[in-house]
């Protein structure tokens, strides 16, 4: 039963019978022979066929759920047999938001290093609600997000520290001056950020708005990083997590600027899934997780 719905839940994801076939190292015939006899076996269609893969029926969108969750807890089960024996062992998958890829490091290396038999899966560029929906797919084990204005309901949240956006503009930019910067006057530099749609842009945008202006940057992108190299060539401003600018080093020619009136701050949280009892890795995780002590850590203000 567990490789008819391994082959079952490959199926759904890939949406096409030969990837689905090779993802699961079988021959189609094999793979579409097994979803047939669980078909059988549960006494409804779960596949529309054609001459080609047409999606999942009603009752194959339901129980395609189900089947994600139990093969999750049977991955469980088999790592808290493997820790009984040997310690720690198993894959995590990890899904994190761009503002917070720099700072899930002290997270990932602390477990890494307490467990050296756990293999730890990073995903970057991930929204938060993307994340949150693939844990409750099973699709991730658990996820760094921003906690505001997601909807966690059903999932164990972890506090992990406040952020807060800062301007980092290119010195060049800021020649002469030495006052603090108004949020018009930063609007007035050649800026570079985030895409609408991402919640760190949107967190500027909202502070923005309450003064009544817009951001018209000149360049966007989903990295953080790409906006801190543009940063560093002196001719550009950008705001970003405060979380990253030590990976500007000190050479970098660049001025780091507190925005206030208002401030921009958001909480970074980790969340994983509720299901009890929990899985030996998340719960290693969790624990490392109430352990770390990251850079950007302020959890009184969570």
């Amino acid at each position: 039963m567990f490789r008819q719905l391994e082959y079952f839940v490959a199926l759904a994801r890939e949406r096409h019978f030969a990837r689905a076939a090779a993802a699961c190292y079988v021959s189609q015939p094999a793979l579409s022979e097994a979803i047939r006899k669980l078909e059988r076996e549960l006494g409804v269609p779960l596949v529309r066929r054609g001459r080609t893969y047409e999606g999942l029926t009603p009752e194959g969108e339901r129980l395609v759920l189900w089947a994600r969750r139990i093969l999750a807890d049977r991955d469980a089960l088999e790592h808290e047999v493997s820790a009984l024996r040997t310690g720690l062992t198993g894959d995590l998958r990890i899904g994190v938001v761009p503002g917070a890829s720099g700072t899930v490091t002290p997270l990932t290396d602390r477990l890494c290093t307490a467990h050296p038999l756990v293999r730890v899966h990073v995903e970057t560029s991930l929204r938060s609600c993307e994340i949150v929906e693939r844990i409750r797919r099973f699709e991730l084990d658990a996820g760094v997000v921003y906690a505001d204005g997601v909807d966690t309901g059903g999932l164990t949240v972890t506090p992990l520290y406040a952020e807060r956006h800062v301007l980092v503009v290119g010195a060049e930019l800021l020649a002469g001056r030495t006052a603090a910067l108004s949020w018009a006057e930063a609007l007035e530099l050649r800026m570079c950020l985030l895409p609408k749609g991402m919640l760190g842009r949107e967190l500027v945008d909202s502070a923005l708005a309450t003064r009544g202006l817009v951001a018209t940057p000149q360049l966007e992108s989903d990295s953080v990083a790409t906006l801190l190299e543009h940063a560093r060539t002196g001719r550009w401003a950008c705001i970003v997590p405060h979380t990253w600018v030590p990976t500007l080093g000190p050479a970098a020619r660049v001025r780091v600027v507190e925005l206030a009136d208002p401030a921009v701050t958001a909480r970074i949280s980790l969340v994983t899934t509720a299901v009890e009892p929990a899985s030996v890795l998340i719960t290693a995780l969790t624990d490392c997780a109430r352990e770390t002590e990251f850079a950007a850590d302020d959890r009184s203000r969570l």
